[in-house]
């Protein structure tokens, strides 16, 4: 396997200027780099792009039917281990899209073959932007050529994950509930009265509060709870990288804290970025949380955020789309280039590739 390079010294192990294709600082992923979630190991490559090794379930994105057939099968227990790999990613889970350095795709393509090596089974660029409609003209170009030229060299296309946003192009709430169905209007209302029970703050990352222990531990207990009830079991952060972004001031994160009394329920950290607001991490405590449905109370108060701020749009992130698109928001997916080691896998693979993009089916069956 490769020795993951030094990364003590981001600003030195990743070209960070030449990064496109961002909706975060790339110091979020500098910490992502030195503080990699648990059992992953980060490097980044000659070209700069960040990456990770970590083991992979292969059924993380497989669609509803592809899930029940599987579990069907006999010997659940024997075969189910077999689907995990040991995969080179190349990017980040903290980032939107792949950070893509300006130099020629060609070039790119090769520095990453050459940070893999084969040393795994499966290689993954995650997450190439795909006409995101809230990126630059010049990075979408960018994310397309990246993709031609792993196409080029042998990797096929997978559709990623729905990212989910918001244009803010509303003067109030009530336009933007207005755009809602009336059944959804009603149902929104009735969730957000318990809004007038519960206090809210506001810190931007480094105010001295989120330097304090107790205030790191209640926040990191929060995360960990969301992260053990959710479907998805990939990638659990740290408390030395949570540690480190609530103390970074540059990063111009806003940390959104949701008390019932004086009791903390719930958190969302976000970053103001390229006049977006981005929701990247949420944590509650249950199950005061979902009695204050702060899932649907958090949603409204970062539009309002967004909107006091001036900002172009609101990004949401990957998970719930369907709850998402009940409060109103659009999506746009992205693609992971994908190559296995194995010629014979590779071809499978490639073969029932569309059994992996279950956000993409979801999108496009009618609603």
């Amino acid at each position: 396997m490769n020795t993951p390079p030094d990364v003590s010294d981001f600003s030195s192990a990743v070209k960070m200027p030449s990064w496109l294709c961002g909706a975060e600082s790339a110091a979020l992923v500098g910490h992502f780099l030195r503080h990699p979630p648990e059992d992953f190991r980060t490097f980044t490559c000659s070209c700069g792009i960040p990456g990770f090794w970590a083991n992979y379930d292969l059924l993380t994105t497989a669609d509803g039917k592809t899930r029940k057939f599987l579990a069907k099968l006999p010997g659940k227990r024997f075969w189910r281990r077999g689907l995990s790999w040991q995969t080179c990613f190349l990017g980040s889970t903290v980032s939107e899209f792949c950070p893509l350095p300006s130099e020629p795709p060609e070039e790119s393509v090769q520095s990453m073959l050459r940070a893999w090596n084969r040393e795994s089974a499966l290689l993954i660029v995650k997450d190439i932007a795909c006409n995101a409609p809230f990126l630059s003209p010049e990075a979408n170009r960018l994310a397309d050529r990246v993709a031609d030229a792993c196409r080029a060299a042998g990797f096929f296309i997978v559709e990623g994950m729905a990212l989910a946003w918001v244009p803010i192009d509303f003067a109030n709430e009530e336009e933007y509930l207005a755009r809602l169905s009336s059944a959804r209007r009603r149902d929104i209302r009735r969730k957000l009265r318990r809004r007038e029970r519960l206090r809210i703050e506001i810190y931007a990352t480094g105010d001295d509060y989120l330097r304090r222990p107790e205030v790191l531990a209640e926040i990191y207990a929060q995360y960990v709870e969301v992260f053990a009830q959710s479907d998805t079991h990939f990638d659990r952060l740290t408390v030395a990288y949570f540690q480190a972004v609530l103390a970074d001031e540059t990063l111009n994160g806003r940390v959104f804290l949701y008390f019932l009394g004086d009791l903390p329920i719930g958190f969302n950290l976000c970053f103001v970025y390229d006049g977006m607001l981005v929701d990247k991490t949420i944590g509650f405590r249950y199950p005061m949380a979902r009695e204050n449905n702060l899932y649907f109370v958090s949603w409204m108060e970062n539009l309002a955020y967004a909107r006091r701020e001036g900002l172009r749009c609101y990004v949401a992130g990957w998970t719930d789309p369907e709850v998402k698109a009940a409060l109103g928001a659009k999506f746009t997916l992205t693609r992971h280039a994908v190559y296995g080691k194995n010629p014979l896998f590779h071809f499978i693979l490639r073969r029932i590739a569309g059994c992996f993009e279950a956000d993409k089916q979801w999108l496009d069956s009618p609603r």
